[in-house]
């Protein structure tokens, strides 16, 4: 059903560690590298269990700006859902993390989805460019969720 490809408007930008005596420090975005209609106004950090997964879902206007430096890995999962893009139809699976960690700015319209495949627990962290559910948290919630959907045409595989 899905082209298995990339899909436009997915930054997919690798993270670098400096590392020393100290630790470690990751840029994780900058202003400078970001579409203005894509800068962060908001930050949250989520751990996710190993196995477990959060999504399928997506966002009318809310662009995601995820964060996977690890511990653990994931496999994250995007759809394009967006009719009027030349990549309509198409998915794109990548893993980030531990391993490979890196920035992911999903946008608008692109259903998402990602799973703690290491075995450990896994922190992501998530800039998006909408505050959840509006100002003073009063506007409705920009997300279609598909995961509780049995006939999903979304499938984490």
């Amino acid at each position: 059903m899905f082209n298995n490809s990339e899909i436009q408007g997915v930054v997919i930008r690798p993270l670098k560690r400096y590392s020393d005596h100290r630790g470690w420090l990751v840029e994780l975005y900058r202003e400078d590298e970001l579409d203005a209609e894509f800068l962060p106004v908001m930050s949250y950090i989520s751990m996710t269990n190993p196995g477990v997964a959060r999504g399928p879902h997506e966002h009318a206007e809310q662009a995601d700006l995820f964060g996977f430096l690890g511990p653990s890995n994931f496999k994250v999962f995007l759809w394009d859902n967006r009719k009027d893009s030349p990549t309509y139809m198409n998915k794109q699976v990548i893993i980030v993390g531990e391993s490979e960690p890196a920035s992911v700015l999903v946008p608008p319209g692109v259903v998402h989805a990602y799973k703690n495949i290491g075995d450990t627990v896994g922190m992501v962290t998530n800039y998006p460019n909408r505050l959840f559910a509006g100002k003073g948290r009063k506007e409705p919630v920009d997300e279609i969720r598909h995961e509780n959907n049995a006939n999903t045409i979304y499938i984490l595989d």
